[in-house]
């Protein structure tokens, strides 16, 4: 399968989190609205613009620009002073909300990430409509929008979140960038800076397709390696990949919001399979072993309910960890159409620490040798080909309609 990108970026995240915050305070009003930027003190005239409203970008306020400068281009302007602390709140909520989507993120910055999409693709009828479904559920969520931006290259996908703000979805692939990406003024490119745009000019260099179509010794030689950088990003050439760290996790967890109102248990135990699997995989990858399961539910009416269960031994495997979740669901369902389903665990702790276990749990709890060699197996094959190279009988067959995967 191709490979498949999203860039995920917050519109205006400075701004548009301290608009939450001050309306959840009791702000009359909603920054986002008005003519306003997050940045210096206004009273004192100094420092600069760190993000500014829609309707104050319409006064030609840019980021970056001087306070006293903005100021004099609306006197009306508001202005709010930055909170970093609680930036970083609102980034790891984020973060760990598309991390229980898919746990391949490279965060960019405090606001923005990458996401490799395309081991998840099978879940989707396509990458276009994840991508709608993720930037409606951010909102729905956490009150502020993003913009996504899809493609099959890293860079591109970047350029596309980039395209007409806010609260968007747009695609940049390679076979597109002659369309949508080289019509577009050279100061578009991502990278491409001040100085270097000005270069450019003097090389009659004005549009990104101009510097796709340019001869690159002659950039080389006006601009040096990041000349080349360009004339390749111009080109849609970048081969580099997402660069997923994983870091020290309190808990994993996988959910996702279904492509249409559930309301068949045989259907929603399906879906908790799959996120089962991938909730085990996740598990086994960073050598943990996880002691309490939690089911959620998310109906059509936007209620949120959920379940947790410790488990009797601590386990990374598939079957038991979907085992509980199917008690879990059983108990929390009132038979409302469901909109989201999640499974997640924690309690973790390393594969190889020692754990107590009764007698009753030998045969149960712990998965024998053959099951935990077979999962590995299967989880090496799936990194290698995909997670849809192997799947479950229960789980082809319920694609095509004549079975469905039971509870026990």
């Amino acid at each position: 399968m191709e490979r498949i990108i999203f860039h995920i970026d917050v519109n205006s995240a400075y701004l548009s989190w301290t608009a939450l915050q001050m309306l959840s305070e009791g702000a009359d009003v909603d920054l986002r609205e008005i003519p306003s930027i997050i940045g210096g003190d206004i009273e004192k005239r100094h420092g600069v613009v760190l993000a500014k409203s829609i309707s104050a970008k319409a006064y030609g306020i840019v980021t970056g620009e001087p306070v006293v400068n903005a100021v004099r281009k609306c006197p009306h302007l508001v202005s709010a002073k930055p909170d970093h602390e609680m930036y970083d709140r609102k980034s790891h909520e984020l973060m760990s909300f598309l991390l229980d989507i898919c746990p391949d993120i490279e965060k960019a910055s405090v606001d923005e990430c990458y996401m490799d999409f395309t081991p998840i693709a099978h879940r989707y009828p396509s990458p276009e409509e994840a991508a709608e479904t993720i930037k409606n559920e951010v909102f729905s969520r956490f009150g502020f929008t993003v913009n996504i931006g899809i493609s099959d290259r890293k860079v591109l996908a970047k350029m596309a979140s980039d395209f007409k703000k806010p609260n968007l979805v747009h695609t940049l692939y390679s076979h597109e960038i002659r369309q949508k990406l080289w019509p577009l003024p050279i100061s578009n490119l991502f990278m491409c800076g001040r100085s270097s745009v000005e270069t450019l000019r003097k090389l009659e260099i004005l549009t990104i397709g101009d510097l796709a179509r340019a001869n690159l010794q002659i950039v080389e030689a006006h601009l040096k390696s990041h000349g080349k950088v360009l004339w390749e990003y111009a080109n849609g050439i970048d081969d580099s990949g997402v660069g997923y760290v994983p870091a020290k996790q309190k808990g994993v967890g996988n959910s996702t919001t279904l492509s249409h109102d559930v309301t068949d248990r045989q259907e929603a135990l399906h879906t908790l399979l799959e996120l089962a699997e991938s909730v085990g995989k996740r598990l086994r990858t960073s050598g943990e072993i996880a002691g309490l399961v939690c089911t959620e539910i998310k109906y059509n009416t936007f209620q949120s309910v959920s379940h947790q269960k410790v488990l009797s031994t601590p386990s990374s495997s598939n079957d038991v960890i979907y085992k509980a979740a199917v008690e879990l669901f059983d108990e929390l369902w009132d038979h409302t159409p469901i909109r989201l389903l999640g499974i997640r665990t924690s309690k973790l702790q390393t594969q190889d620490e020692p754990v107590q276990m009764s007698l009753f749990d030998l045969d149960t709890a712990v998965p024998s040798e053959k099951q935990q060699k077979l999962d590995a197996a299967l989880d090496s094959i799936r990194s290698r080909y995909g997670s849809s190279s192997v799947v479950r009988g229960s789980l082809f067959t319920n694609m095509n309609g004549t079975k469905k995967p039971q509870s026990d």
